[in-house]
């Protein structure tokens, strides 16, 4: 077997055993975007590099409970928010430079990984974004969109 056959075939196994029980972020893109997760407890993972998210776009169910793990892989700080449009508004022009670990917000340094969660129970569009100046400015903001179960 080659090295990059072994390197696949190892890859495919792992996410099998890592995707047990767990949704996995863009699996299954089909024609309308990436199958949605969930419903059910789900992860997620998302990285930040250059003062990007490495994914722009989520699809989930009606009724997924979303577990955000959150890597900064940048030297400077970020957060990672995510609601309507009005937490969206209060964190736009608010003060606050850092979040304790909340449902749908955390702040995550230099080189560290952070955990938050929220639970989607209506079908729309659910922003989530990094509100530290100039940040969002930057292009730090994506879209998670949340389908109904279908029947």
């Amino acid at each position: 077997m080659t090295k990059l056959r072994a390197g696949v075939v190892a890859l495919l196994i792992g996410a099998g055993v890592t995707g047990l029980g767990y949704g996995i972020a863009g699996a299954g893109a089909g024609a309308s975007g990436p199958t949605p997760l969930g419903p059910g407890l789900v992860t997620i993972d998302v990285g930040i590099e250059h003062s990007r998210f490495d994914v722009s776009a989520y699809r989930v169910r009606v009724g997924t409970l979303v577990r955000f793990v959150v890597t900064n892989h940048d030297p400077i700080n970020h957060e990672f928010v995510v609601g309507d449009a009005s937490v969206h508004a209060h964190h736009e022009h608010g003060t606050e430079s850092s979040h304790p670990p909340v449902p749908g917000e955390v702040s995550v340094g230099p080189g560290e990984r952070a955990v938050t969660v929220m639970r989607f129970d209506r079908a729309g569009h659910v922003t989530y974004a990094c509100h530290l100046p100039g940040h969002l400015a930057y292009g730090m903001v994506g879209e998670i969109e949340v389908v109904p179960i279908a029947g």
